[in-house]
């Protein structure tokens, strides 16, 4: 599919470019049709991914603009100075680019001093000796003398501009470059869990790399110094006293730079599951890729890399261990289309538990198979202008799962190591958790809402799910939320976790019922006494919908009846999970859902959604079309119904399912007059649960 909607693409574009009459539009146009050819032709899927991830942001920017303020964690990512800090840092390093190609100038200009005493000092020494006595040698010697002084003046001048430019090139990279360079590394983190879409690797190219030009020219220049001091030299002459030591502090920054400059651009992710990274399966291929920000053009393109997992490991931390089974090592390539850069991506990379004599894996470790973090470390080493430069990259902490169904608790982990720390290998994280403010977990909470569901979590339903795991304490956004009550405690009076439980929505949400909740239909986490509180003062048939607190994946919908004494009943109907939703449609279960009481003939009770919306005004858009009557046959319906017991019969516990629904055809077989069916056709009702109205629409499954 990405094939064919790219070849479209190229289709409408060349199109479009010949009915252009501008002709530098027609020559930018063809540029750019170029230029995705070239990177997106062998790959259509990964433009696709782009779209996407662009589609997934703009989902994200405009569900943000639905809650009243952003979390403390994206106000912090979106500081307003961090674009004037941008623009001093991209000024600062211009200057500096600029200081040290006035350097050159300088360089050559001494050169040139030097060239120009060493003719004059040669002219001298090749006269007559009997000569140097004379007025004209003794005036000869004493220009010599001043030019000697002036080529020494300069060559301190030179030395003492080139340590001020060393100075700041090594403030700059300390208080500058490198601060950014751990910015973008927490805002990968971030984006990791379904934060703000990560950017500004390009800015951290360019200003690596001007640095890195910089200190490769003063190197040369130091360089050109040493020549100088080959052909002239002098007793207290400057350049071999200080440019050894100056020498050493040039390779040393750029040593740190480039070693610094290698980086993880895409932490280890399954295709099959790209918004969960950081999650590997056993025998499930993944993807990563490093990246060099410093572009060389003198480096050997040549340079191979390594992946290494589980290169260091805290000893008795865990009792698993894994290698990799797929080739581990790859020649990074010149990206030619944006950067220019070198980089190298796995895209095979799969692992295997390794296997331990007698089929034991010694000591257990304490924490869960989620719990174990692992990392996955690159090397690689080159020589550059004489100095080897070892390179090492690791990626953020991994989760290695055996088992699809630990695919919860293993984001779960994911989530909070990457929202409470930005240490990049701290491995033994579980072993002592921290705990998280409810105001930073809520918005992580949201994040992951919008990103697997298509729109985030308004106040009001973020404060629901604060009550939800804190009780009385969830509106105080400061209140700390332990590792264990989050991920590991069920909830009281339920057999699983609030995680696994919240999850099991978001699964809900994605799978089945993406159109409803992107219109904002479903209230969502509201507590059966909060229910009670909105619905008790609406008009009859009035109805929200919420999730089940007592189902996993599941979700209800609560109407209002009242009784012919003006007392107000509420009445749920069992939870719809995904096998119900797999056939039915939410919609058209509220738009065809019939209930019978007393024997009276079906009927929907469902008029309203909260607060005042009538049904079909809220609904209309999202049923499915009444297909046309296939003849010869008279079309036929599935319809979800249920029973309302008369209030004298005991109502089944709150912790069991209520009886199923008694179908259309088995209240008409109950109320017939007819003889008893014979068994044939006792089987085909209990096949088909479906009776034949002429008009309706064809068969639903409840």
């Amino acid at each position: 599919m990405a094939t064919v909607l790219f070849k479209n693409l190229l289709s409408q574009l060349e199109r479009t470019r010949s009915l252009e009459q501008d002709f530098l539009q027609r020559h930018n146009m063809k540029i750019i049709q170029q230029q995705l050819q070239v990177k997106y032709s062998p790959s259509p899927a990964a433009m696709a991914q782009v779209i996407s991830t662009c589609l997934r942001e703009e989902r994200r920017i405009l569900s943000s603009a639905c809650m009243q303020e952003q979390g403390p964690l994206e106000k912090a990512l979106q500081d307003s100075e961090t674009l004037e800090r941008h623009k001093n840092l991209d000024h600062r390093v211009g200057v500096v680019r600029g200081s040290v190609q006035l350097m050159d100038q300088a360089v050559k200009y001494v050169e040139d001093m030097q060239d120009d005493f060493d003719f004059r000092y040669k002219t001298l020494q090749s006269r007559d000796p009997s000569d140097r006595n004379s007025d004209l040698m003794k005036k000869e010697v004493t220009k010599l003398q001043e030019m000697l002084n002036g080529l020494d003046f300069k060559r301190k001048e030179i030395l003492s501009k080139m340590d001020v430019v060393i100075k700041e090139i090594d403030d700059l990279v300390t208080s500058r470059l490198r601060p950014e360079l751990l910015d973008w590394k927490r805002r990968q983190q971030v984006a990791a869990i379904g934060g703000p879409v990560l950017t500004g690797l390009e800015p951290l190219q360019n200003w690596f790399t001007l640095t890195a030009q910089s200190l490769f020219q003063l190197k040369r220049q130091l360089d050109k110094l040493g020549e100088l001091v080959v052909k002239v030299t002098y007793e207290s002459d400057p350049i071999p006293l200080q440019k050894p030591q100056m020498e050493e502090r040039v390779k040393c920054l750029i040593y740190h730079l480039i070693k610094s400059s290698f980086v993880v651009e895409k932490q280890p992710c399954m295709p099959t599951h790209p918004q969960k990274p950081l999650i590997i399966k056993t025998g499930v291929q993944f993807t990563t890729k490093a990246r060099l920000l410093v572009k060389l053009p003198e480096v050997d393109y040549q340079l191979k890399v390594k992946a290494t997992f589980d290169k260091e490991l805290p000893p008795g931390r865990i009792s698993r261990q894994f290698f990799i089974l797929t080739n581990n090592s790859k020649v990074m390539d010149v990206e030619d289309f944006s950067s220019g850069c070198l980089s190298v991506e796995f895209r095979h990379l799969q692992l295997k538990e390794k296997k331990y004599i007698n089929g034991t894996k010694g000591s257990e470790g304490l924490l869960s198979v989620t719990e174990e973090l692992h990392s996955l470390s690159f090397e690689a080493c080159f020589t550059v202008q004489g100095l080897t430069i070892d390179l090492e990259a690791c990626s953020l902490p991994l989760v290695v799962i055996s088992n699809v169904c630990q695919l919860p608790g293993g984001w779960a982990s994911v989530m909070w190591y990457n929202l409470l720390t930005d240490e990049p290998r701290n491995l033994a994280f579980f072993g002592n958790p921290p705990r998280a403010n409810w105001s930073q977990l809520s918005e992580v909470l949201s994040w992951q809402f919008s990103t697997f569901a298509g729109r985030g979590l308004n106040k009001e339903q973020l404060s629901m799910l604060g009550e939800k795991l804190l009780g009385q304490h969830g509106s105080c956004g400061d209140y700390q939320v332990s590792w264990s009550k989050f991920s590991k405690e069920n909830i009281p009076g339920k057999p699983f976790s609030f995680w696994t439980w919240l999850d099991s929505i978001l699964e809900l949400i994605k799978k089945h019922l993406m159109p409803v909740w992107n219109e904002n239909y479903i209230l969502g986490f509201v507590s059966k006494e909060m229910e009670r509180v909105l619905l008790k003062d609406r008009e009859p048939g009035t109805f929200l919908l919420r999730f089940s607190e007592s189902h996993l994946g599941g979700i209800t919908f609560t109407w209002v009846e009242r009784g012919t004494a003006g007392d107000v009943k509420l009445n749920s109907v069992e939870p719809y999970t995904k096998n119900r939703l797999s056939a039915l449609p939410l919609a058209d279960i509220i738009r065809d859902y019939k209930v019978i009481s007393d024997g009276v003939v079906p009927e929907n009770p469902l008029k309203f959604l909260f607060p005042d919306v009538p049904k079909d005004e809220a609904f209309g858009r999202l049923y499915n079309s009444q297909p046309k009557k296939a003849y010869p046959y008279i079309p036929s319906t599935l319809i979800p119904i249920s029973e309302l017991r008369p209030s004298t019969q005991a109502s089944p516990p709150p912790c069991q399912s209520p009886e199923p629904p008694v179908t259309p055809g088995e209240f008409s077989m109950l109320n017939s007059p007819e003889p008893p069916m014979t068994p044939g056709e006792f089987s085909m009702l209990n096949q088909h649960l479906c009776f034949d109205m002429e008009g309706m629409t064809p068969p639903y499954s409840e």
